[in-house]
């Protein structure tokens, strides 16, 4: 009820929500940001002394958590409003995070841990997701929403102008999962004065044909929320008999009141992602996006050691992962992880992902050194037990690399059944001295298990001979390039240089350093030339990448400045391409292994242009082909017009071969987010180099002296997985998550124990289920486990626990995110849970 005069009409009405958008990292840092917290919060307060109708709606956990811990009285202040129902949390998330790049799971934990700190420490959650100012919506996001008690969502972008949507519909994931969903009238925030021009947005629309619409008012960005002005313009306009009913409200309340009045059946539904603002942030700042990956991976393998420690050896589980967790949550904000904010703010996010990987290296350091040494392992004189670790739920079967001290010209490598294991010495890490040594093997390991491997002196009867270890011993860098192309002769273009094992052959141009691809099992050509080529592309635009849908203009040609043979040996054989444009390089290394079916590259860059894209493209011979990229928790096909779109750790194109077959090719990573699929080729974007936080329509100084990203070096890895048409039947996005969660190596000695030399504690079947989470529950000892469904098809899948006698059977609809709880009582069955870890 308001104390105030109204003179308008009841019968339309505009809810008008009280709102300050606060950006907490932008043009400013986070100590600016947390600031502008306290000093808006406080504002919203003192109106509400003021005028008894104000409402206000805010968002964000970090902020009040912030407030809790710095103004403890202003926060109890705020229960009592949140009591009063004059406050309202918006969100139900850690921040307003970017909606691309950012893992399903991260996503999971923006809800449980904001849910569950707005229950216990202000007596209630959010209803209303709330992104207005993200620069893109993935698909999946209706189920994750809806698992984390958020039935309501309110978003901006992509605007009028970018998409044509409805205002109000129903928004659903590809699982069916539904939530209510608004896109914000004109902008999020209004000018300090009156309201005039907020709410003539809204009348062309009000009653054609929604009688009921909401309106935000408030200054924003950097803080400030409704001001005096503000109010009593609300208050004017409202008085005004030719004006709807201005109703002070708030977002829960308008979809609250829609839904009471309207016939749900009625509201159109839209099944789709809602994209596209701003393709540019899909790649800036390469440095904040291969952080957030890494950390988001890190902390997963983590969690995932520390809850079998816990089950396996007692050991404790560590009581930081919250504070890890909420370090990169918050860096997924709007603003920093898409790359857009001033350049010393990457210093910050830069510190405290760090501070996320300390804590995710510790757990899982104790974790693994409390199982291995519970390994029984037998002494024998002149051994080196290596403990390789797989913390992927299902058996894998990959390359390893451990390093240790001592190599002798005749050791040998055998595992826990005693079967001798191809080893082969590749360079050191360590340039000071030869007493270190590395080997590489093929590692087959079973689910979120170990195995264990011994550096065994050979004996005298195997001593005999040529050393193994001295034949394979590391090589020079042995120079393969054709100078130029006087130096074919007459006998034509000169032969490529070769990788080649039982499932693919790499064919290398001397000349242009560029990749041919077979598939060996089909003798088709999926890259039939031109592959890994090295692309600058000119990008003119701001940060954001406004006013660009694609990047195709050429900047000019990389060109090959060596190629040189790394290594050759029985396990794998690398060849490295270097090529150089303007002051930029990049060197790609090629490496096969002997008897696995993917190619791995490492990419090294050092960059040094500005205004310019750096993309590496990849040809196939596929005709009309689908393009399916990862999003988080999911996958969706998109158009091959070669638009930049966003996407996680894979991509795939597949379809029809040239030849009549069908056939694909799927490129993997672990550290790059922009995509576009031109055709029958792939292009994934390496990097940007705009300035740092400019926004057009600013015209850049031609002569100022301006930080430009990207600068300097910068390393990755990507695979290609050559297959017959089906990525399913690659099992693509398991090699994904081997790529990203690789095995970990840990060097111990011999010791009694309990636990043979290899085991499994976890395994899930088939490939469609990807097995996500593995932690310890919120509250008490309970394991929570996360799975989903990762080929868009039903499927029943079984997830064991051998060592803890436990199964799960379980049916998933398509792209359904599943949660258990497994109690540590054996005689509790599992039960269901939603995102927040309360009963589904």
């Amino acid at each position: 009820m308001t104390d105030h005069a109204t003179g308008s009409s009841p019968d339309l009405t505009l809810h008008m929500i009280g709102y300050s958008h606060i950006d907490p990292v932008w043009l400013w840092q986070w100590q600016e940001g947390l600031q502008e917290v306290k000093a808006t919060f406080r504002s919203a307060l003192d109106r509400m002394k003021e005028y008894p109708e104000f409402k206000f709606s805010i968002s964000s956990a970090a902020f009040h958590e912030f407030l809790q811990r710095n103004e403890p009285k202003m926060f109890d202040e705020i229960r009592g409003r949140i009591g009063e129902g004059r406050w309202e949390i918006l969100g139900g998330w850690w921040v307003e995070p970017d909606c691309n790049v950012p893992s399903g799971e991260s996503f999971a934990r923006h809800g449980l841990y904001a849910q569950r700190f707005f229950d216990r420490e202000l007596g209630t959650r959010a209803t209303v997701g709330f992104n207005p100012d993200a620069f893109g919506h993935n698909a999946m996001l209706p189920q994750i929403l809806k698992k984390s008690g958020l039935d309501y969502y309110v978003f901006m972008r992509p605007q009028i102008n970018e998409r044509d949507m409805p205002r109000l519909f129903w928004w659903e994931s590809p699982d069916g999962s539904r939530v209510l969903a608004y896109r914000v009238i004109g902008e999020y925030n209004s000018p300090s004065g009156t309201l005039d021009d907020q709410v003539a947005l809204a009348l062309p629309e009000l009653g054609h044909p929604h009688r009921e619409l909401l309106c935000f008012y408030g200054v924003g960005d950097h803080g400030g929320g409704p001001t005096r002005a503000n109010i009593e313009s609300l208050r004017t306009l409202d008085a005004d008999s030719d004006m709807p009913h201005l109703l002070p409200s708030t977002a829960g309340e308008f979809f609250r009141s829609v839904l009471a009045q309207t016939d749900p059946e009625s509201i159109p539904v839209w099944r789709d992602e809602m994209q596209k603002h701003a393709v540019g942030c899909y790649s800036a700042h390469s440095g904040m996006k291969r952080w957030n990956r890494q950390a988001e991976n890190a902390l997963l393998a983590a969690e995932k050691w520390s809850a079998v420690a816990l089950r396996q050896t007692g050991q404790a589980y560590p009581d930081d992962f919250r504070q890890a967790w909420t370090n990169v949550l918050f860096n997924q904000m709007h603003d920093i992880l898409p790359g857009t904010s001033l350049e010393p703010a990457y210093d910050d996010a830069r510190d405290s992902t760090g501070e996320a990987l300390a804590i995710a290296a510790r757990a899982q350091n104790h974790a693994l050194q409390s199982i291995a040494r519970r390994i029984g392992i037998d002494e024998v004189e002149g051994m080196r037990p290596i403990v390789v670790f797989n913390p992927n739920p299902w058996v894998v079967r990959t390359g390893v690399e451990v390093e240790f001290g001592g190599l002798r010209h005749d050791d040998r490598l055998y595992d826990d059944a005693d079967r001798e294991i191809t080893f082969q010495p590749v360079r050191s890490l360590a340039s000071v001295t030869g007493w270190r040594h590395r080997l590489a093997f093929v590692a087959d390991l079973p689910g979120l298990g170990y195995r264990t491997y011994r550096v065994v002196p050979a004996t005298p009867r195997e001593m005999t001979g040529a050393s193994r270890a001295e034949a394979a011993r590391p090589q020079r860098p042995v120079s393969l390039l054709v100078e130029s192309s006087d130096d074919m002769g007459e006998q034509g273009p000169p032969e490529p240089a070769v990788l080649e094992n039982g499932f693919l052959r790499v064919e290398i141009d001397r000349r242009t350093g560029h990749i041919r691809l077979l598939d060996r099992h089909s003798g088709r050509a999926v890259i039939p030339g031109g592959g890994a080529r090295p692309v600058p592309i000119r990008d003119p635009s701001d940060t954001w990448g406004h006013r660009m849908a694609a990047f195709h203009d050429p900047a000019g040609t990389f060109e090959l400045s060596a190629l040189l043979a790394m290594e050759s040996g029985p396990v794998r054989s690398t060849i490295r391409t270097e090529h150089r444009f303007g002051d930029s390089r990049i060197s790609q290394d090629f490496a096969l292994h002997a008897d696995l079916p993917w190619l791995t590259v490492e990419v090294a860059v050092d960059w040094h242009e500005r205004f310019t894209m750096l993309k590496l493209r990849f040809p196939t011979d596929l005709v009309e082909p689908t393009a399916t990229y990862e999003i988080p928790y999911g996958h969706i096909t998109r158009s091959t017009d070669g638009a930049e779109d966003p996407g996680q750790s894979w991509v795939d194109l597949s379809g029809r071969h040239a030849d009549g077959g069908t056939a694909g090719l799927a490129l993997v990573n672990d550290a790059k987010y922009g995509y576009d699929m031109l055709g029958s080729e792939i292009g994934l974007t390496v990097l940007r180099s705009p300035i740092y936080a400019h926004h057009e329509p600013y015209a850049p100084d031609p002569d100022g002296p301006y930080p430009f990203q990207d600068q300097g070096r910068q390393r990755f890895r990507y695979s290609l997985l050559a297959h017959g048409g089906d990525w399913r039947d690659a099992a693509v996005p398991r090699r994904a998550a081997e790529l990203n969660q690789p095995p970990v190596t840990l060097l111990e000695t011999f010791h009694d124990g309990p636990l043979p030399g290899s085991n499994g504690f976890a395994e899930v079947e088939p490939a469609a289920v990807v097995v996500s989470v593995v932690k310890r529950a919120e509250e008490g000892d309970d394991l929570i486990v996360r799975a989903y469904e990762a080929h868009g098809r039903p499927v029943a899948a079984t997830i064991r626990f051998a060592s803890w006698q436990r199964t799960i059977e379980a049916d998933f609809a398509p792209f359904e995110i599943r949660t258990f709880r497994v109690p540590r009582d054996g005689g509790t069955p599992v039960t269901e849970t939603d995102l927040l870890e309360e009963p589904a």
